[in-house]
């Protein structure tokens, strides 16, 4: 998709065909609009088409008068599963002609110029650059809280019930939070070369700042919240683990307790004679009765010592010690 913007009193308003110092938003573009805006900028080739691949890392290119931003971008994607969170790279690429804005999504910092939320100048690429960065850094904070949000709501779920798919979406959100590091530490970088410009020029420099600010808090939000996700999901694998446990200890002692009865009823069911008068036509009429008793009883005993025995291995929790503690 190809679409033409040009600014006047810092308001961006469309346009039907190329004009010098204008913007050209492409999205997802074809082979035949890429030759387009080649024929009407004159920029390189490779320049227009760095963005389109979705591994392609931030850096700042510069030829023949063209100079190119590479920087990623927080996307919100809609997925089967639920919302996802992800970053793509966009280019932004000027010369003395007109600005390119290349990306395989349309981008919210854009769809913000072009409604005028965020006042820019296209016969400024330098302008635009920085109100770009500005705003990216903005969205990186935002998505930044959506995820902290829903990391406490499958939170407060898996401590009503442990279940597989809460765990799954709070794996994505950790691996969400580590494609926002990446892509905070990889902007960073190329702040560099804005750094240089921005302090030879008064009127770039306070909004300079202002990039690195916002960039700086997102970086700050991002790793303490993967911090504290990682630290969760640690808790909660010691959890399912030690619920894990407790269920091969119920089932450890149940077969136990099983295994008693069936010892018994085996050896006396032997074919063979056994003492006490308890087979043949001389046993005593209440022989049943007796063995169901012993084992019974020898069953309880059993349970009693085994369920001390796991008490004691068990590990109490502050509220039993303080119990504990009270009636000692």
């Amino acid at each position: 998709m190809l679409k033409i913007y040009k600014s006047e009193n810092l308001r961006v308003q469309p346009l039907e065909d190329f004009e010098t110092r204008c913007w050209i938003d492409l999205v997802n573009p074809t082979d035949d609009e890429v030759d387009t805006v080649l024929e009407w900028s004159g920029m390189p080739e490779e320049f227009l088409k760095a963005a389109l691949d979705e591994e392609e890392s931030a850096r700042v290119e510069s030829d023949e008068g063209t100079t190119m931003y590479i920087l990623d971008s927080p996307m919100l994607v809609d997925a089967e599963e639920g919302d996802k969170y992800s970053t793509i790279p966009v280019a932004i690429v000027y010369n003395n002609r007109c600005i390119v804005t290349v990306s395989l999504q349309s981008n919210p910092v854009f769809a913000g110029f072009r409604s005028n939320r965020s006042k820019v100048s296209t016969s400024k690429p330098l302008d635009f650059i920085l109100n770009f960065m500005l705003e990216n850094a903005k969205r990186f904070s935002a998505l930044l809280r959506q995820i902290d949000k829903k990391s406490l709501r499958l939170q407060a779920e898996l401590h009503k019930s442990m279940r597989n798919q809460e765990l799954i979406e709070l794996l994505e959100l950790q691996n969400s939070l580590v494609y926002f590091s990446t892509s905070l530490s990889a902007n960073t970088s190329v702040y560099g070369r804005l750094s240089r410009v921005s302090q030879s020029s008064e009127e770039y420099q306070d909004l300079f700042e202002d990039v690195q600010i916002e960039t700086r808090q997102a970086t700050e939000m991002c790793s303490i919240y993967r911090d504290i996700l990682k630290t969760t999901m640690d808790a909660f694998s010691s959890v399912i683990s030690n619920n894990v446990n407790n269920v091969v200890k119920r089932l450890t002692i149940i077969t136990i307790l099983v295994a008693i009865p069936t010892l018994i009823a085996g050896l006396l069911g032997m074919n063979v004679k056994l003492p006490w008068g308890m087979s043949g036509e001389t046993g005593s009429p209440f022989e049943f009765w007796i063995i169901l008793g012993v084992c019974i009883l020898l069953t309880t005993v059993c349970s009693i010592l085994l369920v001390r025995m796991t008490d004691k291995v068990r590990i109490r929790t502050p509220k039993e010690v303080k119990k504990k503690r009270r009636k000692d």
